[in-house]
């Protein structure tokens, strides 16, 4: 039998689109003029009621200007900017679809993403505009299509910055900052139309266009306020009265869209945005803004506990760390403990699922520490084994979910959405889970990148966060290799060394005695360690083995060794 969430149910309104639910009715009693986006480097804003009257305006300038329509496709290819939300939002209220792209795309990479989504325009900032005309050229985007954000123009004054298209900006629809109520400019069936239109990077073969409806992430806002935001504030947690969470989750990856960006909005927290990731510029905007808490990636909950800039900085305002995209070992949970007393719990989510899937509640992160937590409310999942059915409780299994945030299918792709779902309607997520007795989730691995060892499964993400947790050690991959003698694979360390740290090889010999200390015969590293200078990662955080082992491969073929 499936699991059922052990939160109570919550009322998901079928009838109401995303715009409305975050800026078209009052549902928090936060004052409208309180600053909802600040820009951690030079303190620019908007406040609630700016965001919501210029992204009505930034929507009206589509239609005027554009001619845009329902389900026509806004791209943005762009780093963080608190100038997204409001072209976000903006193309939501005009009846638009958003598909946001990583800045780091190469022109072919690019356009491949405006040709799939047949986008009608294109967002990007000066920096980014020679890749995103010559990928709208090649995709036949006009390029009087493609505009900027930013504080910055096109020096050459041939692109069109986004506020031209903005009227007014003079907050006509909150006269004296009060509040009114504006309706979206198109009448939404929210079950079947999408919001967004994301693309998830996947581990072979071309991205994937994952459709998310406004049903979806209307529901899976509801089901994060709910975890993140009731059960938080009884708990003193987050509010929309004061709290300020730092924006460093990319704005194009789900994890910032909708813990970042979304939730900001609908809980009333103001966002602190940092264009991207600098740990001494975190730092510096914690202790400025007083920020406390934030949703980071891996990657920051490892700079928090061993960065050495955290010293020299007051960051007595924190109340939460929250991580995702990849789970954390309870050393590096107990390492910022003792050396900040700030709490780091866990949680996990999907494009497919419009982000949230499971999370801690503030009060449980030490109690449960190498959980993901809980399931969302109105969700229910299944653990299956490679037999296709359930397994028992404790045991791993490939993870299925359903619920009112998981998409509906693959964009234009009805044979990878029909792959995707199980006969009776559960989605089939590729990652390894088990749970435990009192309804908490554990992310062993993904499916695809488990280790066999001579049949035995070895999951990559555990011996990383062994490696990981000696002091020694500033990051760690994982992969497979083969080892033809024995006819099967074994696992194989790279590994980046703290500062001051020589590499040799008894110092390799000392770490794989490290680690075969502290795990299972058949976990420990018989391909060897090899030291590096930084392990390839998403820009949400996630450990790219697939990259390692290309690097890997290419090693291996100039140094003549058989592959």
């Amino acid at each position: 039998m499936p699991y059922p969430s052990t939160f109570p149910p919550l009322d998901i309104p079928d009838d109401v689109d995303l715009w409305t639910l975050l800026l078209g009715h009052r549902h928090r009693d936060f004052p409208v003029i309180k600053e909802i986006l600040t820009c951690g480097e030079t303190g620019r804003s908007y406040s609630w009621a700016d965001l919501r009257s210029a992204s009505i305006e930034f929507g009206k300038g589509l239609q005027a200007l554009w001619g845009w329509k329902k389900g026509d496709v806004l791209a943005f290819y762009t780093p963080n900017s608190i100038d997204t939300p409001i072209l976000t939002l903006g193309a939501l209220w005009a009846g638009g679809i958003v598909s946001p792209a990583n800045p780091m795309y190469t022109v072919d990479e690019l356009a491949f993403q405006l040709r799939n989504s047949c986008a009608k325009g294109l967002v990007t900032q000066p920096a980014y505009l020679a890749t995103a005309l010559s990928a709208a050229e090649k995709a036949g985007l006009p390029a009087e299509r493609v505009i900027l954000l930013g504080p910055r123009r096109d020096p050459s004054d041939r692109t069109r910055h986004f506020s031209s298209m903005i009227r007014s900006t003079s907050s006509s629809t909150v006269p004296g900052g009060k509040y009114e109520y504006a309706k979206p400019s198109i009448q939404w069936q929210p079950r079947s139309d999408l919001a967004f239109l994301v693309y998830s990077s996947g581990t072979t073969g071309l991205p994937k266009g994952v459709g998310l409806t406004h049903y979806n992430m209307v529901a899976n806002v509801l089901q994060a306020s709910y975890v993140e935001g009731s059960q938080w504030r009884s708990r003193g947690g987050p509010d929309g009265q004061g709290d300020k969470q730092l924006g460093v989750l990319p704005f194009f990856h789900i994890y910032g869209l909708t813990c970042g960006v979304l939730m900001s909005v609908y809980e009333g927290w103001q966002l602190v945005v940092l264009e991207r990731f600098d740990m001494e510029k975190a730092l510096r905007a914690i202790e400025q803004y007083r920020i406390t808490f934030a949703y980071v990636p891996p990657p920051v909950v490892l700079a928090f506990s061993k960065h050495p800039a955290v010293e020299r900085y007051d960051l007595s305002s924190l109340k939460v760390l929250h991580s995702g995209a990849a789970p954390l070992t309870r050393e590096l949970t107990e390492a910022v403990w003792n050396r900040l007393r700030v709490p780091v719990k866990q949680g996990f989510g999907l494009s497919e699922t419009s982000a949230v899937v499971c999370c801690q509640v503030v009060d449980e992160w030490a109690k449960f520490m190498e959980s993901v937590g809980k399931l969302m409310p109105n969700m229910e999942a299944k653990i299956v084994g490679e037999d296709g059915k359930e397994v028992g409780e404790g045991e791993s299994g490939e993870l299925w979910l359903k619920g009112p945030n998981v998409f509906p299918g693959y964009f234009k792709s009805p044979e990878r959405t029909k792959e995707a779902f199980s006969s009776d309607g559960f989605f089939k997520t590729g990652d390894v889970f088990r749970r435990d007795k009192h309804g908490n989730f554990y992310c062993v691995d993904r499916l695809k990148e488990l280790i066999k060892y001579n049949g035995y499964p070895v999951p990559p993400a555990e011996l990383e966060g062994v490696l990981i947790g000696h002091q020694e050690v500033a990051d760690a991959c994982v992969i497979g290799v083969e080892d033809r003698a024995k006819a099967t694979e074994v696992p194989c360390a790279y590994v980046v060394l703290r500062e001051g740290v020589e590499a040799s090889e008894a110092k390799a010999q000392e770490l794989a005695e490290w680690v075969a200390a502290q795990v299972a015969p058949h976990k420990r590293l018989r391909g060897g360690i090899c030291f590096v200078d930084q392990i390839p990662k998403s820009p949400s955080g996630k450990v790219l083995r697939r990259v390692m082992r290309e690097q890997a491969k290419t090693e291996q073929r100039a140094s003549g060794a058989k592959l």
